[in-house]
């Protein structure tokens, strides 16, 4: 009996340059007590990895008026890309 040999590939980490390598999505909700929260999805497009939201990641609200918490996660999403810009997590 041989042995196969196993192939071994090696992948280059992707990285992000720009802004644009970066997808947020922003939608906001009601909650029981009239009070608005949004709903946040930071994903980098280079590899596809979700940055936002993870396991124990805070809640973007509550506001007072939709605009409000969709003004809030827009600008909480481009302070993810302008981290993950200054320092990629791989």
């Amino acid at each position: 009996m041989s042995r196969r040999k196993l192939k071994v590939i090696r992948y280059s980490p992707a990285v992000a340059v720009s802004r644009d390598d970066f997808s947020i999505f922003v939608t906001a909700r009601r909650s029981a007590d009239g009070r608005f929260y949004a709903d946040l999805l930071v994903s980098r497009k280079v590899d596809g990895r979700r940055l936002f939201p993870f396991d124990g990641a805070p809640a973007v609200g509550p506001f007072d008026s939709i605009e409000e918490a969709r003004l809030a996660a827009e600008q909480y999403g481009a302070r993810i890309v302008a981290g993950d810009l200054a320092c990629p997590e791989v």
